[in-house]
């Protein structure tokens, strides 16, 4: 792990990646990341949430964050997508917290679009892969696509009209939205993303859609069926439970 002063203390922006089994994707991306951040105004810091992996993705994350603002955080045993990125949020220092896939599915050169947007007051920011202005690069299987286009559909009408996109892995939030969301979080599977938008939501945090490049990875750990009934019976426990308090 870095010595603790080679992070500052508050950055303005943090970066967390889960990853699980993904030390060979991460030695092409984290590269990319580092160049990208190295070039940037501003602090920052990267937290690599290792899930239990069984290869070496911690061991890759270290090494190439020698020297630099990296922190590799360890779940053991795996525990999933959901608890890796609530790990990551609570356990970053930046005023603003954004988590990322590991495949850099969108990428970090995207993140350049969010500023304004936060900038306008905007607790939460998403990347839209559903937006007129998004260019989707490399497209998913059409059976998948049809898939997120009914999935979402029930989403809007459950829990997020006006949302077109949930499952984009690109989203910032504030500090202030993140400590208000993601102590409250519950949901340690792919469904994880809609908790949390409408956590931010019912705190009170505005959520806005930005258009982003998007580049399908076949490598999905999403499994068609199974993971779509899972993520259907989410949907209802996340319309039911009772609300947390709101944001003061």
């Amino acid at each position: 792990m870095t010595a603790p002063d080679q992070t500052p203390a508050t950055p303005h922006l943090s970066v967390i990646i889960p990853a699980y089994n993904e030390e060979h994707r991460l030695q092409q991306s984290l590269p990319v990341v580092f160049d990208y951040l190295r070039r940037q105004p501003y602090d920052w810091e990267v937290l690599v949430v290792d899930d239990g992996s069984r290869d070496a993705t911690g061991e890759v994350a270290r090494r190439l964050g020698a020297g630099l603002p990296v922190r590799v955080l360890r779940n053991d045993p795996n525990r999933g997508k959901g608890f890796s990125i609530r790990r990551g949020m609570m356990e970053a220092r930046g005023r603003h917290r954004l988590f990322s896939d590991a495949d850099l599915s969108t990428p970090i050169e995207e993140l350049d679009k969010f500023w304004p947007v936060l900038a306008g007051g905007c607790g939460v920011a998403i990347g839209s892969r559903a937006l007129k202005e998004s260019r989707l690069e490399v497209r998913q299987a059409p059976y998948r696509e049809l898939m997120g286009r009914a999935f979402n559909l029930l989403v809007q009408a459950l829990l997020l009209p006006g949302i077109r996109d949930t499952q984009c892995g690109f989203k910032i939030f504030t500090a202030a939205a993140a400590e208000a969301v993601f102590p409250h979080q519950t949901l340690d599977g792919f469904s994880f993303d809609v908790e949390i938008l409408v956590l931010a939501r019912r705190a009170g945090f505005r959520v806005h859609e930005v258009p982003v490049r998007w580049i399908n990875s076949p490598d999905t750990r999403v499994h068609a069926l199974r993971d779509s009934v899972k993520m259907f019976t989410d949907l209802l426990r996340i319309r039911f439970r009772p609300r947390p308090p709101q944001a003061g």
